[in-house]
């Protein structure tokens, strides 16, 4: 875990040295001032040079200002490179998000991998901030005021020496509890941020539902989970501070009972104990920011922990070192003998053959669960599949670059997300280096131009979360408007007015027929008004293609379709 979070301090490592750098000054000026003291006490004072006292006092009081200045470098420019390193440990997560296929995401609730994205992250910052700062002030003070108490009377150093890793003992033990349940709290945090999405994304459905008791007692729940590791966490944290203040109290008794003793027989003055004194004040600081480091440590190695183990994921779908950008010139599509299965469990696809010639609309229809979308899923190669293989203009689409094959295919679901920002940068998105005019030309093409002028600020209109503000019609527009300006070779509809009215569907087709012109198009229908008009219509059940042909042809053979559409 050291050697990852290093790695994030390289680039900026000139700040980090000027930290430590403040850290070591911080620390020499703390040690100094014991050592200044008894000087003045034993050569000073009774020699009555009074006036080099005040000059030594003044030059001291100068040092606190240095000390002063460093503490406000460690502060500012100290957090600074802890945001820094932040901003890249988060980067590199979201680019990892990125990469990461949608198995995973069938797995992990959106909650949870915003946690890692934001909370989990604030703890790696602290720890890589304060981490290094405390230990090296901690370490150098602590040794340095040892090293100096040994040569004034070892057999008090010896003492005080011999409490230390009693200390450290102590804290080392304590730490191992408070690791295992600081891990826990993150671990319930993340569940009651999945919880908090899922919940307000779906308040409408509560609404609707009159279900704002149910959402309330599942979040309850969830929270009191945390409440609970929360309340786990503290009970250590208790523990841990309770010993470390023990041993800041009951250090200076020692010093004073056994250095009192020495005094006694002669072994020790006055101002050699109260130098040992400064000292020991000296101590406090140092051990508290030992204690803090202690529980920075816990917190930023748990999230270090998490952010380390999304990183190890490997994309279940990987990219050979050799693959190549996939150029299509036709948009022929083949299908040989292709069968899949998620997760190694039941096989939802035996054997589908399928040839999609250059420009052709194919219809795909059946009943749900068919595996008709997911046929469409594994041509993009959003899943890879299990056996067979897929080809675009002949090239196998797992010797391409998963980049270039999505480049090359647009598709239209039936659930479109339209982004939280305005409606020029929703349909940009499908290209997003297009000029103005290119959109309104997409937005145009897409037919919902005139509904775009009717909004209030016509183009730069913000939709709302998810595009609330907008219709299911205006959403499909969108979303039909992307690919016009994306223009791939290859167009796939899942489903794609299965959610709207048969007004608006009659609307919107109009739309895809001029979007399907010179595409290889698929076109997955539950509405087989939709498909009538396609080249081929293949009709898939059960994992496998049970019927292919033209409208009429399928309807004269009586099958499947038949009954689809007679039903």
């Amino acid at each position: 875990m050291i050697k990852t979070l290093l790695k994030y301090f390289k680039p900026h490592r000139k700040l980090f040295i000027l930290d430590m750098c403040c850290a070591i000054m911080a620390s020499a000026v703390d040690l100094s001032f014991p050592l200044v003291s008894r000087y003045a006490m034993n050569e000073l004072l009774p020699n009555n040079l009074y006036r080099f006292f005040f000059e030594l006092m003044a030059i001291i009081a100068v040092f606190y200002v240095i000390r002063s200045i460093c503490y406000f470098i460690m502060t500012y420019w100290g957090h600074t490179f802890g945001i820094r390193v932040e901003a890249d440990i988060r980067r590199d997560l979201f680019e990892q998000f990125q990469v990461l296929d949608f198995d995973f995401y069938d797995m992990n609730r959106t909650g949870n991998l915003m946690s890692r994205l934001t909370g989990d992250l604030f703890e790696i910052t602290e720890l890589s901030h304060h981490g290094p700062e405390d230990l090296v002030i901690s370490s150098l003070t602590i040794l340095g005021s040892l090293v100096f108490m040994f040569i004034m009377e070892w057999r008090l150093a010896l003492v005080i020496s011999i409490l230390i890793p009693i200390f450290v003992i102590v804290v080392m033990k304590n730490r191992r509890e408070m690791t295992r349940t600081s891990v826990n709290v993150k671990k319930k945090l993340a569940e009651i941020n999945a919880e908090v999405e899922s919940r307000l994304s779906g308040v409408r459905t509560s609404k609707a539902f009159a279900n704002e008791d149910v959402d309330m007692e599942r979040f309850d729940l969830t929270n009191e989970n945390f409440k609970g590791a929360k309340k786990d966490y503290y009970k250590a944290m208790g523990t841990f501070m309770a010993s470390q203040e023990f041993f800041m109290c009951i250090m200076p008794v020692v010093v004073i009972a056994f250095g009192g003793y020495l005094i006694m027989k002669g072994h020790m003055d006055y101002v050699d104990l109260i130098t040992f004194m400064l000292f020991v004040s000296t101590f406090v600081t140092p051990i508290r920011k030992l204690g803090a480091f202690a529980e920075i440590f816990v917190s930023g190695t748990a999230g270090l922990r998490r952010f380390m183990d999304i990183m190890a994921l490997e994309p279940s779908i990987k990219e050979k070192p050799d693959a190549k950008d996939l150029v299509v010139q036709d948009g022929g599509i083949k299908l040989d003998d292709v069968k899949f299965s998620y997760n190694e469990a039941k096989e939802v696809l035996h054997g589908i053959d399928l040839d999609v010639r250059p420009g052709e609309k194919v219809g795909i229809v059946g009943h749900s669960g068919g595996g008709k979308t997911t046929l469409c899923h594994l041509i993009p190669r959003f899943y890879d599949v299990t056996d067979g293989s897929i080809m675009i203009d002949g090239q196998d689409i797992r010797d391409v670059t998963k980049h270039s094959l999505r480049k090359n295919i647009g598709i239209v679901q039936q659930d479109v997300f339209i982004f939280a920002d305005t409606v020029l940068e929703n349909i940009r998105y499908g290209k997003p280096d297009a000029t103005y005019e290119e959109v309104v030309e997409a937005a145009k093409r897409a037919e919902i131009y005139d509904d775009i002028m009717d909004m209030p600020d016509g183009f730069d209109t913000y939709v709302g979360e998810r595009g609330t503000k907008l219709s299911g019609g205006q959403k499909q527009r969108v979303s039909i408007a992307r690919i016009f300006l994306k223009n791939p070779k290859i167009l796939i509809l899942d489903e794609a007015t299965s959610a709207l009215d048969t007004i608006t569907e009659e609307y919107i087709q109009r739309s895809f027929d001029k979007l399907a012109e010179g595409r290889t198009t698929i076109i997955i229908a539950h509405r087989l008004t939709t498909v009538q008009d396609a080249d081929r219509i293949v009709v898939v059940e059960g994992g496998l293609i049970k019927e292919q042909g033209t409208h009429e042809e399928l309807l004269a053979m009586g099958g499947e379709y038949a009954k689809l559409y007679n039903a």
